[in-house]
């Protein structure tokens, strides 16, 4: 967290964000960003806006960094050498490596260049095609995998505040799993609400005439008024809800009807399509919230594992052969069952499945229960 009301926002270790309010010139690093943190100046990077701003305009006794007016970038720095007014602040490490352990997988335009080179040609599989249509169709096979064959679930951190809401990812699909951490680092799974949502709410004058705005649209409210009230309603405390699960000893034996996905006390969330946010109830504020979805896989840099490189390269064949005019059926299906069979095995290689592992999961079935 930076000194005075300046909040850091990071995504990943050897990366910490500040934001910039125009006055202030001390910024702390935190290990929360860095593990460990950094304890000479010239082990990282300092961008405002994107702009990598000279060592000799800040100084760092760690794990204080701070600005000062010496060589300034007028376009991003005040004169005294504060960042200015909503400038991001971006410290970075110089030897972080986001590329570690991408051995195991392979750019998409190297499969592009590979099925070109390899399948595409006089006496090969397809005798003629666009690049195009190859970039196009391993796209696709991308993004069909990703939903379930390839590895694609990322995860972000974050404190939800009192606005008790977080944005959607920018390539989020699906979530896989909602949780608050707790001081010890446990995950306690938040689960999703059922029974109640964020609707469009329009906006009436006194008379319940609805309100339009300058365009001649309908105007309508950032929120509803039954996610308002909903959010009101501390899942913690049972006289507001018929719903939740309470703790108080008095009630123990009079809770008949219970809803087992609401038997718990670590709250829950509700994911507004419509808004691209998670709203979370009341009892999540404050707390450390990680958010894991599933990716298409397409966004930034595309990977593919090299386990299901080779179900890529028969999705794209198939994909090219079954669009093709006058092409036999036979030869369609003999694809599509090369396809399929490429999938399944890549489905059991990246399934990750270890004899130990499993042998000492299952050494828990011979516990004797009293």
């Amino acid at each position: 967290m930076a000194l005075g009301t300046l909040t850091a926002q990071g995504y990943y270790k050897g990366n910490q964000i500040f934001q910039g309010n125009g006055t202030t010139k001390l910024f702390t690093l935190t290990e929360s960003f860095f593990d460990p943190i950094p304890t000479l100046e010239g082990e990282f990077n300092v961008y405002i806006d994107n702009t990598l701003i000279a060592s000799t305009n800040y100084t760092y006794a760690s794990p204080v960094l701070t600005f000062t007016a010496v060589d300034i970038n007028s376009n991003v720095q005040a004169i005294d050498g504060a960042p200015l007014l909503n400038a991001t602040i971006s410290v970075e490490l110089n030897h972080y490596d986001q590329s570690y352990g991408n051995y195991q997988n392979i750019k998409l335009k190297d499969i592009v260049n590979n099925f070109m080179m390899g399948y595409v040609g006089s006496g090969k599989l397809i005798k003629n095609t666009k690049r195009s249509d190859v970039l196009f169709h391993a796209q696709r096979g991308v993004q069909e995998l990703s939903y379930d064959t390839l590895r694609s679930e990322s995860s972000q951190e974050i404190e939800v505040s009192s606005a008790l809401s977080m944005p959607l990812p920018h390539d989020y699909v699906n979530y896989v799993k909602v949780s608050w951490i707790s001081n010890s680092g446990d995950e306690y799974i938040l689960h999703p609400i059922r029974k109640s949502s964020n609707p469009s709410a329009l906006l009436q004058d006194s008379d319940y005439n609805y309100i339009f705005d300058a365009d001649g649209k309908l105007a309508t409210a950032e929120n509803s008024e039954t996610w308002k009230r909903f959010k009101d309603n501390t899942t913690t405390d049972a006289s507001k809800s018929e719903y939740w699960y309470t703790t108080d000893p008095t009630r123990v034996g009079t809770r008949y009807g219970l809803f087992p996905e609401f038997a718990q006390e670590n709250g829950c969330f509700l994911i507004d399509q419509t808004r691209g946010l998670i709203h979370f109830t009341s009892n999540v504020s404050g707390k450390i919230v990680t958010l894991k979805y599933i990716s298409d896989g397409i966004y930034g840099d595309t990977l593919v594992h090299k386990f299901a490189e080779e179900a890529i390269y028969r999705h794209i064949a198939h994909a090219i052969i079954s669009n093709k005019i006058n092409m036999p059926e036979y030869v369609i299906r003999r694809y599509k069952k090369e396809r399929n069979a490429a999938i399944r095995n890549a489905k059991i290689r990246l399934s990750n499945l270890k004899t130990e592992e499993i042998t000492q999961v299952m050494r828990g079935k011979a516990k004797h229960i009293k």
